[in-house]
Formats: C-alpha cells, structure tokens, sequence
C-alpha cells in the first residue's frame, strides 16, 4: 500500500505527527476559457495533445472540448476551418503534427484565436524519444503563457514524501521527484525514519530536507541527477524548515540549539551562520521575500501562531497578521523547465 502524506510541526516541543493528505480537485476555476487541443498528425511513444491538453485542464484555466465531440481532425493551419471551431464556442485551437527522424522526433504546433481567425503561436522542436514527454509538458507551458501572460509550470518537477509498507509489514519512506503530472516518479532518497520539508534549490538541482536516519532530525542536501548528499546543519534540538534564498547561496532554517526555536541563515559557501531572531516563543517555518533582502516566519509570540516578518539583516520582527491562527506560505518555486 502507497499513500501521500504531509508532515505537520505541530505547536509544542516534542509534538510531530504524519497526517494522510488527500487532493481532489472537482472543478477548474469559473470561467475557464474553452480549448480544442487536436490529436497530432503522426505517431510518438507518447500522446502529445493528451498530455498537453491534461496540463491544460488541471491548472483550472481551461476547458479542453473531449476530442469525440471534434468536428475535425486538421494537423496544420491549411486545414483549419475556424467556423468547425465557432460552432462548438471553443476560444483556441491547438494542432499539430509528429514525424520520426533519424534520432527521435519532430514534433510541431500551432495556437490559434479561433473568433479572430489569427495564430497565437508556433513552433517546432527536435526531440529524443525519451524527451517527448518533457517536450509535450513544454509546450502546454508556451500554450499557457501565450493565453494567460503568465508563465507554465507544467514542464517542471515536484518533490514530496511517499510512504509505503512492504510485504514484511514494515513502513519505510521515500523522497521522491517526478513530473509535475505524476508521471516518471523517481526515489531520492529513502529511509526507516521519517523525511520531511522538501524545497527545491532556485536552480531546481538540490533539494533540501530533513532526516530523522539516525533518530534525530537534521538538514542535508541532495544534488538530484548524482545522488550526492551532504549533512548540514545536525545541531542538538530542532533542525529544520530549510528554505532556499532566492539566489540559493543560502538557507533559512530553524534550530533550538541555544534552548528554543529561532530562525537562522546559514551561508552556503562558509557554513556560517547568523541568528535572525532571538526569543522566548517558537519561531519557525521561514520563507525568503522574492528581493531576497527580508523573510516571513511563523511564531507564537503573540500568544497564537502568526506571521512576523524580518530583515535578513537581523533585527526586530514586525508582525503581519492579527487574527486567527495562521502560517507563511512557501512561494512556489517550480524547477528548471526542461
């Protein structure tokens, strides 16, 4: 049995507790902009329309038609018939076109504005067989950029934590990378004990987490293509929450080395470390402002968690939030497209 589970910190001192997560998403966003992604002209070890019209659909901004209720199958711009399109209220129409060659594929598209009758987009890549996937997933992100002004995400990379039992009953777990739909999962790193906290590097070629191996939690990271793994930060107490500078030549991470939960940075480069905050309550769960130059965390300071924002300079943390109970969230940051 294989489930997807988060790791929560709770508020106290020794409280840590596994929860299952379950993700389902029943609708896109209202308004979601209807598309016709044709079946491509050709053959490829992988269905490209489908993968590029699955991204599509789940990022919640469009509505891909079902290709049983397409009025035609064209592969290029001369075989188009916009007024096919109009008939079913479709806004964009995607075709396009694979053929082998001597070391892997060409596989070709064009985007269309179906009311305007105008091209959006087009473009042809070379590919090996391996990549027609990372390829497709590129592709929908052109698609999406073209039509939202916003940059895709689908031809990244997700990091997250698996647990799985063997047949001998034991629970072992799993830091694992995969496509951003699921497919072509790889294990990183695996253990008895628990891992948590994933984050990957700007350059999207580290990760950083946190370890329980050797019975207490400590902070390496991991190159992804070598495997290569280095301890840093394995300091009596709490070592955890590591979050990438923006330029990544520095982590945000929360010890207790000095008695309770405080943020710290530690350079890369020297393994050197500043405090950045210095109190009673527990301040935890960083995250760096896009500029780099400040960070929000969590802290109970106040009597119930809130967020608190600081200088990566040091100094005193302003509060953010007032009511509630409430934690930072981590910016996004999608790994290097393929």
């Amino acid at each position: 049995m294989k489930r997807l589970f988060v790791v929560l910190l709770l508020w106290g001192w020794h409280l840590t507790a596994t929860a299952g997560l379950t993700i389902e998403i029943t609708e896109g966003a209202e308004g979601a902009l209807p598309i016709a992604v044709v079946p491509f002209g050709g053959s490829a070890p992988e269905d490209v329309a489908a993968i590029i019209a699955s991204d599509l659909k789940r990022s919640g901004r469009f509505k891909p038609l079902a290709t049983a209720d397409m009025l035609a199958r064209p592969h290029s711009k001369a075989e188009v018939d916009f007024r096919d399109w109009r008939a079913l209220k479709q806004e964009s129409l995607v075709v396009g076109q694979v053929s082998a060659t001597g070391s892997g594929y060409q596989i070709q598209f064009e985007l269309f504005d179906v009311f305007r009758g105008e091209q959006l987009a087009g473009y042809q890549f070379t590919t090996s067989a391996r990549d027609v996937r990372p390829t497709a997933h590129h592709i929908a992100d052109l698609i999406y950029e073209a039509l939202t002004g916003e940059r895709g995400a689908f031809a990244t990379r997700i990091a997250y934590i698996t647990g799985m039992r063997s047949a001998d009953g034991k629970e072992r777990v799993a830091l694992q990378v995969s496509d951003s739909d699921g497919f072509n999962p790889q294990t990183i790193f695996s253990s008895n004990e628990p891992v948590l906290s994933p984050a990957w590097s700007p350059d999207g070629r580290r990760l950083a987490y946190v370890s329980f191996e050797n019975r207490k939690p400590a902070i390496y990271v991991q190159e992804v293509y070598s495997g290569q793994r280095e301890k840093l930060a394995d300091f009596p107490g709490i070592n955890g929450a590591p979050a990438w500078s923006p330029d990544g030549r520095e982590l945000a991470i929360t010890l207790s080395k000095d008695g309770n939960p405080d943020i710290y940075i530690m350079d890369l480069a020297s393994r050197g470390l500043r405090a950045i905050t210095r109190h009673p309550a527990i301040d935890t769960e960083p995250a760096w402002a896009p500029d780099g130059r400040s960070l929000v965390f969590t802290s109970d300071r106040g009597g119930a968690p809130q967020i608190y924002r600081v200088s990566a300079a040091g100094g005193e943390p302003q509060r953010v939030t007032f009511e509630g109970s409430t934690t930072p969230a981590l910016p996004i940051r999608p790994t290097a497209s393929v």
